[in-house]
C-alpha cells in the first residue's frame, strides 16, 4: 500500500511540473489604481489553489479537533456513569503481621 501512496504522489508530482514547462507563461493581471502585475501562470494558479485550499483545510482541522473533544468528554462521562452504577467497591481492610520497630541509633552523636 505504501508503494501504491508512492506512486500516485511521483505521477501528481510529473503531471504538476509537465504542466508548469508546458504553461510557463505571464499573464497581466490588473490591479486597483491602474497597477498591473505580471505573474506567472503556474505561480497564479498555485496562490489560487491555496486561498481556497487552506480555509477548508484549518476548518476540517477545527471541527476534528471539536469532535475529539466531545467524544473524550462523553467517554468520560460513561466511565463515570458506569462506575457509579456499579457502586462502591468493597475495601478490604490492612493488617499488619508484623509490628513495626524503628532501628535503634548505635552511634554517639
Amino acid at each position: 500500500m505504501q508503494f501504491l501512496k508512492i506512486l500516485f504522489w511521483c505521477l501528481l508530482a510529473f503531471v504538476a511540473a509537465v504542466f508548469t514547462f508546458g504553461n510557463w507563461t505571464n499573464v497581466s493581471i490588473k490591479l486597483f489604481g491602474g497597477l498591473v502585475a505580471e505573474v506567472n501562470l503556474p505561480l497564479l494558479l498555485l496562490a489560487t489553489f491555496l486561498l481556497g485550499f487552506l480555509p477548508t483545510l484549518v476548518y476540517q482541522r477545527w471541527a476534528r479537533f471539536r469532535l475529539r473533544q466531545r467524544l473524550t468528554a462523553a467517554e468520560r462521562a460513561m466511565e463515570s456513569a458506569l462506575a457509579a452504577a456499579r457502586g462502591p467497591e468493597p475495601v478490604t481492610p490492612i493488617t499488619p503481621t508484623d509490628p513495626v520497630t524503628p532501628p535503634v541509633p548505635t552511634g554517639a552523636a
